[in-house]
């Protein structure tokens, strides 16, 4: 009888147990986001192929004044929140003339007035710039920064064709910049 017993406790504490509400997270303030390289390859209905994807967060501006203050000049930035950016080549590609292996990497950048300095890692799934090890760098780029006339309110990525690949564009607040990318 102290078996049967012991056995009903059991069943009913697996049961409650089982019938627990799951705590989902709250939305995050910087959610994820993808681009591919062609734009929408992904929902092709056909067997069209991506070259290249970068999977990033997006930070708002929320009338925060960005480079120079938020994110200061000179200082390792993730490239976006959260988890480091990354960028993925399905191909091998070149860029200002260096050629980078298929494969992915985390991209980083060092934000400046006038310029910025792109950086491709080999270090993954880390958090922020945080542990981020110069050892690990694969390349590294300048590209010239552009003012926008306009304010960019959230952190945006994108690829415009060019003549033997794309061009990468990174936009926030009042700034912009472009990385060519030969595939």
């Amino acid at each position: 009888m102290k078996a049967f017993r012991l056995i009903a406790l059991f069943t009913v504490l697996a049961l409650g147990a089982n019938a627990q509400e799951v705590k989902f997270p709250a939305l995050d303030s910087s959610p994820a986001d993808i681009v591919y390289y062609p734009l929408n390859v992904a929902k092709a209905k056909d067997d069209s192929a991506p070259l290249i994807k970068v999977i990033y967060s997006r930070p708002s501006k929320k009338g925060r004044e960005i480079f120079g203050v938020l994110e200061q000049y000179g200082k390792i930035w993730r490239l976006g929140a959260n988890e480091s950016t990354e960028i993925k080549f399905y191909k091998p590609a070149t860029i200002e003339g260096k050629k980078i292996k298929a494969g992915t990497y985390s991209l980083f950048a060092i934000p400046n007035k006038d310029k910025w300095v792109l950086i491709f890692n080999k270090q993954l799934d880390k958090w922020g710039a945080f542990t981020y090890n110069q050892q690990k760098d694969v390349m590294r780029v300048e590209v010239p920064v552009k003012a926008l006339a306009k304010p960019q309110e959230v952190l945006a990525i994108t690829f415009v064709p060019a003549e033997k690949g794309a061009r990468l564009i990174i936009a926030w607040d009042s700034t912009q910049v472009e990385l060519p990318i030969g595939i």
